[in-house]
This record gives structure tokens, C-alpha cells and sequence, in this order.
């Protein structure tokens, strides 16, 4: 089966992450209802957005079951954990650090939620804009993990390395994987890091600690991708900040964000006052606010067309699409009619990485339907395709299988 991405949500107490974490998971009135809203406390569902490939087809509508289809842009669920706030020293369990660490081990990519305009102390604690550097807010975490994920490998590394240096791993990039796998770390992420470091997995045991944290601060951007989320932009020093953070971390995506407008559209919305599509740079007012509430709407309004919209599903769609590099396909049974075996239009909606072949799909839908993989059809042009057709964003697959 399709798994949902996770993102892990981090940052300091105070910079906004909370407030981003609850208007990205808080859904329109009419779709609240939809299951997985919130998982728990500090994990709740989230959407990307995209364009729906009904609106490409030509075809009146759509009938999501996985996803939702909200005026021709299709929603597909992702996964977001609220990490616990973050402070110096995290990595040898001050604070909520233990917590902190252990929540951020399965994410498949991480938004690090910064305060742009300089208003929070190293402790989470608000001050006056401009006091402190973002710039050294995003060193200080992404430090802060690092030394967590070394203090945790390097307990058994002397006897891991000389088990690898003895000669008897056949595939030690898989060995190593394998020691790594609680980190959420693949085979491909390993190769990947040493690839770039250029070194071999020969003479491990002559590395030292320094060695060591080279390889895991490479492996931690290998394996955990960044989008830093410059949030409160709007507040005084908040544009030099984010601009600052562009300069200092062009590796990165870097997101102007106002999450607590984000929030404040979001509520609005659900409750009937205005229509609003995350990820729009407008609303539109349907109900009657009060001379304090459209006061509000208006200053956001601006906002808005300032920053082209809040930043948070940009923040999002950039973790997913660009960060993870994932696309869209929708598979059905009916290539003609796009349809599932019931007459639902393009039902399905899956999150699947780049280079996914057709018969790839198959195994994600069932194991049997993978096993038993014949062909499969892209349903736009009708052409059979084979196993090894690797899938483009947007295609719509039906799968022919023997089961």
C-alpha cells in the first residue's frame, strides 16, 4: 500500500510552529468530517495541493475518496508531527529534548519553523523584534540534531566498524542501513551520503569522532530534507530575516511564512465567513463579520498580496514535491471512463517518488496485483506501457494483472 509522507513540524517554543501546525490541519467545515483529521495530539494530517487532472481531462468533476477535489485542486494527505519545542542542549535531554529527538526519527523531511524577525530568545521566550539572529536560531537546531544522531551511533561504532572492517558484510552499504534503520535511513540514503563525502566504506575503524559527525550531518541532509519556514515576515525585521536566511542557507528552500494568518483564514473559513482555499493569495467575504473581524480580514488581505498568500501550503508543497521530489498519479480501473470498478471518477490520488515505474505502482496498490503484473495502461493516451515505464506527474494508470 501507499504510506503517507511524514514531515516532521521543528522549531524553538514561540516561533510560530504550534500556530503553523494548527491551520495546516485544520480543514474547511464541509470536509472536518473526513477521517484522519488528527491523529493525536501532535500529529495531525495535513494536504498538498495540486492541480486535479479532471480539470486536464476536460471532465465536469471528479469523485475523490483518498484525497479531496476542492474547485479543481486536488488534496492528498501527508502526515505532520508537531515536534516539542526545541532548546540548546536538546541533544543530552534538556528540556523536552528526549521527546524532540524521538519524535523527529521517523520523518521523511522536516520544516524548520523559524521566528524571521529576531523576537524569541534561545530559551523559546518572546522579546522585542530584531533581539536575536535567525540565522544562528537554524545552525543552533540543525546542531542540536546532529549531536543526537552522533551521541546514538557512536555508543556501539567502535564495534560496528571493526565488524565491517573484518571482511565478512557482503553488502555493507546495506549493513550499515540496517544498524540506521531507527532513524528512518534506507540503503539508497547511505550510498548516497558516501557518494558525496567520496569516501569508501573501507577503514572505517581509523575514523575519528570528527570523521564520524561529517558523515552524519551529510547523512541528516541526505535522508531528512529541509524546508525552513521564515515565519512572522510581516513583523518588524522580519523581511531583513528572511532575507538573511536566503543568503546563509542557499542549500535550502527558504519560505516566507505568516502562520497565524494562515490560522485566522482558516478559522474564518470554517466558520462560514469567508471562502478560502489554502494556498490562495485572495479570499473571498460570503458572511457578515463584524467591524472587528473585517478590520482583521482587510490587514490579512494585505498581507496576502504583499507575500503572494500566508506561505504555509507553500511551505508544504515544497516539502513534498521539491524536498521528497514526489509527483501525483491516479490509478483506475476503467482507462476510458477513469473510473474504478464502481463508476467513481479518478478516485485515487497517490504521492509516489519520481522514477516510479508502472509496475511499482502495482505492488503499492496490492501485493498481489504487483506479483501478478501483466501491463498497464496510461489511460490519457491509451498506449499499453511495460514494468520498467517509469510514471510522470499526473499520469492516470490502469493496471492489468493476472490476480
Amino acid at each position: 500500500m501507499v504510506s503517507m509522507p511524514d514531515i516532521g513540524l521543528v522549531g524553538k517554543t514561540n516561533v510560530g510552529k504550534s500556530t503553523f501546525f494548527a491551520a495546516a490541519t485544520l480543514l474547511p467545515a464541509e470536509i472536518s468530517n473526513r477521517p484522519f483529521t488528527t491523529i493525536d495530539p501532535n500529529i495531525g494530517v495535513t494536504h498538498v495541493r495540486t492541480k486535479c487532472v479532471h480539470v486536464e481531462l476536460g471532465l465536469p468533476k471528479c469523485d475523490p475518496k483518498n484525497s479531496l477535489c476542492i474547485e479543481g485542486n486536488r488534496f492528498i494527505p501527508v502526515r505532520l508531527v508537531d515536534v516539542a519545542g526545541l532548546v540548546p542542549g536538546a541533544h543530552e535531554g534538556r528540556g523536552l529534548g528526549n521527546k524532540f529527538l524521538d519524535d523527529i526519527r521517523k520523518s521523511d523531511v522536516i520544516i524548520l519553523v523559524v521566528d524571521a524577525s529576531g523576537s524569541t530568545d534561545p530559551e523559546g521566550s518572546p522579546t522585542r523584534p530584531g533581539m536575536f539572529d535567525p540565522v544562528e536560531e537554524v545552525e543552533t537546531i540543525l546542531n542540536e540534531i546532529d549531536l543526537w544522531m552522533f551521541t546514538k551511533i557512536k555508543r556501539d561504532w567502535d564495534k560496528f566498524s571493526r565488524t565491517l572492517d573484518s571482511g565478512g558484510i557482503t553488502d555493507k552499504y546495506a549493513f550499515i542501513a540496517q544498524r540506521l534503520s531507527g532513524f528512518n535511513i534506507r540503503k539508497e540514503h547511505v550510498v548516497n551520503t558516501f557518494k558525496r563525502l567520496g569516501r569508501t566504506t573501507d577503514k572505517l575503524t581509523t575514523w575519528s569522532d570528527d570523521d564520524l559527525l561529517t558523515f552524519i550531518r551529510t547523512l541528516r541532509e541526505v535522508s531528512k530534507p529541509i524546508v525552513i519556514a521564515a515565519n512572522k515576515v510581516d513583523k518588524p525585521y522580519g523581511e531583513d530575516g528572511y532575507k538573511r536566511l536566503k543568503e546563509s542557507f542557499s542549500q535550502y528552500p527558504v519560505v516566507p511564512t505568516i502562520a497565524i494568518a494562515e490560522l485566522a483564514l482558516r478559522t474564518a473559513a470554517k466558520r462560514g465567513l469567508i471562502k478560502y482555499i489554502p494556498g490562495d493569495q485572495d479570499f473571498e467575504i460570503i458572511g457578515n463579520p463584524d467591524t472587528k473581524q473585517a478590520e482583521a480580514l482587510r490587514k490579512i488581505r494585505d498581507l496576502l498580496k504583499a507575500w503572494n498568500g500566508t506561505g504555509v501550503q507553500q511551505a508544504i508543497n515544497t516539502a513534498i514535491f521539491d524536498s521528497l521530489k514526489m509527483i501525483v498519479v491516479y490509478p483506475v480501473e476503467d482507462h476510458n471512463k477513469f473510473t474504478d470498478s464502481k463508476g467513481n471518477i479518478l478516485p485515487d490520488a497517490y504521492l509516489v517518488p519520481e522514477g516510479t515505474t508502472a509496475k511499482e505502482l502495482a505492488f503499492m496498490i496490492h501485493t498481489d496485483i504487483g506479483k501478478g503484473f501483466l501491463y498497464a495502461i496510461n489511460a490519457k493516451t491509451k498506449q499499453r506501457i511495460g514494468e520498467n515505464h517509469v510514471l510522470k506527474n499526473g499520469d492516470v494508470i490502469k493496471i492489468v494483472s493476472a490476480k
